[in-house]
């Protein structure tokens, strides 16, 4: 049975934010964070606004129909078992995309195929990528009722991925089991896992969020390590095997429990043209896809650069992507918590920028020791891109009936950065064989990661109208 829908609300028009007032700004900013967690808008976030951009008034809505659900629970039984589904659909979405750094290393030894740096991270790049363009399609799916289809479909294609890669033996057959069948899979879990929460969840959200996205964190700490030490007890094929079937494990829990609580009354639509002439929210899209493209290649290289330098042993460059992990879980966690007293903007520029600075340190440090303190640092602060995005996201949209669209629009863009970081990370690098160009490589994605921090900051600016002390 379909999740019944709530009577329409009765909303009233509010006022067009004026661009000369800073004061206006965060007001309206303000505002528009406190509607979008509303109960109210949990359970229409993806109706069309009007002409205006209509803002949804928790206090002014009527009851809830006949037979509709009533407010989020905040809790309960069924409630944190979303929580626990989410967890488990954020372990093998973003923990699958960030363990790819692993099997980078491995495919570089030549032991499955023989292909070139630049190749190779199209794998993990395809799969990034799927992730981020198919979650743009399955939020309309999900918005339809067919959330169970979903999660049924994207965990078969997960776990029959892996399979078929285990069996792999050529470039191609790891493109298209890995690639694109994986992160085909993770695309169709990603956006359905997130929009379901907020209908449970209000004044638990950052809460019930914050446990679910850390199951990204724990996947690329457990899937880079079961495969490493598995890897020359049993070999590759089974390996990669024993992954899928800890994939298969996790991902029965979001198929049988995962359930929306409302149906929509109107499917998101998949495009927002008017995200081309609002300058602000195009501005920070470009500026955090270039800081994607610097995060991947920390992401895809920095395992292979300690082990082709013979600065670390096989074994512990494999260890490089667990600690780079590991970090990232407090990363998506406590800036966070941050952001909500002084504003996203303030903590994801800076960020930005301590990772661009850590990424420029790789060309002064050749010692083990150093390098691992550098992946730590830098995995905390890397946590900020899958992290505080969404949030500036919601800030930056006045009409919050648009949240879903632009988000999916939004992470479709980073995409292009993944690809920017993979595959051109590893044009800059050269051919394997030849002579690595590291320093081009670190210098690259310092650079883009830098840049990406400094437009946020100009960003930042230009919205407080140059002041200082602003919560933005």
């Amino acid at each position: 049975m379909a999740p019944p829908a709530l009577a329409p609300p009765v909303v009233a028009n509010s006022a067009k934010l004026d661009d000369t007032d800073p004061d206006e700004i965060r007001r309206h900013l303000d505002d528009s964070d406190d509607t979008y967690h509303s109960s109210t808008y949990t359970a229409f976030h993806d109706k069309e606004g009007g002409e205006d951009g209509l803002d949804v008034n928790s206090a002014s809505a009527p009851p809830p129909a006949h037979g509709a659900p009533g407010p989020p629970p905040n809790g309960g039984l069924n409630a944190w078992l979303q929580v626990a589904s989410g967890f488990c659909v954020f372990f093998n979405s973003w923990g699958v995309l960030n363990t790819f750094g692993v099997f980078q290393t491995y495919y570089e030894t030549g032991e499955l195929f023989v292909a070139s740096s630049s190749d190779i991270s199209w794998i993990g790049s395809i799969q990034a990528y799927c992730v981020l363009v198919f979650g743009l399609l399955s939020g309309p799916i999900y918005d339809r009722g067919y959330l169970r289809s979903l999660m049924a479909i994207g965990s078969f294609l997960i776990v029959f991925g892996f399979m078929m890669l285990s069996i792999s033996t050529q470039y191609w057959h790891a493109v298209l089991a890995q690639g694109f069948c994986v992160g085909i899979g993770a695309g169709l879990l990603f956006i359905p896992a997130v929009a379901v929460l907020p209908q449970y969840f209000t004044t638990r959200m950052a809460l019930a969020m914050g446990i679910a996205a850390s199951g990204s964190s724990l996947g690329g700490v457990v899937y880079p390590v079961a495969f490493l030490n598995l890897l020359n007890k049993i070999g590759f094929a089974w390996s990669v095997r024993v992954i899928g079937f800890i994939a298969l494990a996790t991902l029965i829990t979001p198929v049988i429990f995962m359930e929306m609580r409302v149906k929509p009354i109107k499917p998101r639509a998949v495009l927002d043209w008017t995200v081309f002439t609002d300058w602000p929210f195009a501005f920070f899209t470009l500026s955090t896809m270039f800081g994607f493209a610097g995060l991947y290649v920390m992401l895809f290289y920095i395992s292979f650069y300690t082990f082709a330098t013979g600065i670390a042993s096989r074994h512990m460059a494999f260890y490089l992507v667990p600690i780079l992990n590991a970090g990232s879980m407090f990363g998506r966690t406590l800036p966070n918590a941050l952001a909500d007293k002084i504003g996203p903007l303030n903590v994801l520029a800076p960020g930005a920028i301590c990772c661009g600075i850590l990424t420029f340190a790789m060309l002064g440090v050749k010692t083990l020791p150093a390098i691992i303190v550098i992946t730590l640092i830098y995995g905390f602060f890397s946590g900020i891109f899958i992290a505080l995005p969404p949030v500036c996201f919601v800030r930056l949209t006045a009409d919050k009936s648009k949240v879903g669209t632009r988000m999916g629009m939004g992470f479709t863009i980073f995409g292009f950065g993944v690809l920017a970081g993979g595959p051109g990370g590893g044009g800059i690098l050269g051919e394997r064989g030849g002579d690595l160009h590291w320093t081009n490589l670190f210098v690259y994605a310092g650079v883009l990661a830098t840049a990406s921090g400094v437009f946020m900051t100009v960003l930042r600016f230009w919205l407080t109208k140059g002041k200082l002390w602003v919560k933005i």
